[in-house]
């Protein structure tokens, strides 16, 4: 592979990543959102966009890699799992804040966590590195589980579906 041929696959990553972090941009919090009841341990809310930028900028790196040593179809079900997950991520911001459905965005970040756990198994059996790239995203929707989890519950008045 050429390097060029690299650079372009970097950054193909890289928007189809982006992509998916815009369409979640598309759906924010809002005044649905400021009149729920919060745990205490709420970030505010201004720490949310450096963290997924990090983590998008990791997720894109760690397709790259595994790409870039195996190519598309070396890695199909990994890559694969990598679209499916970025679906996953962009549906619980539409389902959450777009949709304001609590339960729905659980099932759904719950769903998006074993994904992520066995996308980033498959990525660190074919590139290690890239598979530690996913640890922090892993965390970070683990974190995001409960925080959904802790929101659904004190707020019991809140439509399901």
């Amino acid at each position: 592979m050429t390097f060029a041929e690299s650079l372009l696959g970097g950054l193909v990553w890289l928007a189809l990543t982006f992509a998916a972090a815009w369409i979640g941009t598309r759906f924010l919090p809002d005044a649905w959102f400021q009149r729920l009841n919060k745990p205490p341990w709420n970030p505010p809310n201004w720490l949310f966009a450096p963290v997924w930028t990090m983590l998008y900028l990791l997720m894109a790196a760690a397709a790259w890699l595994v790409w870039r040593r195996y190519g598309l179809g070396g890695a199909l079900l990994p890559l694969s799992i990598f679209v499916l997950q970025l679906a996953l991520n962009s549906a619980w911001t539409w389902l959450f804040f777009g949709r304001h459905l609590p339960l729905a965005a659980l099932v759904d970040i719950v769903l998006l966590w074993v994904v992520i756990l066995v996308l980033l198994t498959l990525f660190w059996r074919l590139e290690p590195l890239a598979g530690v790239m996913m640890i922090p995203y892993l965390a970070w929707v683990s974190f995001a589980s409960a925080l959904n989890w802790s929101i659904w519950r004190l707020n019991p008045e809140v439509p399901t579906v």
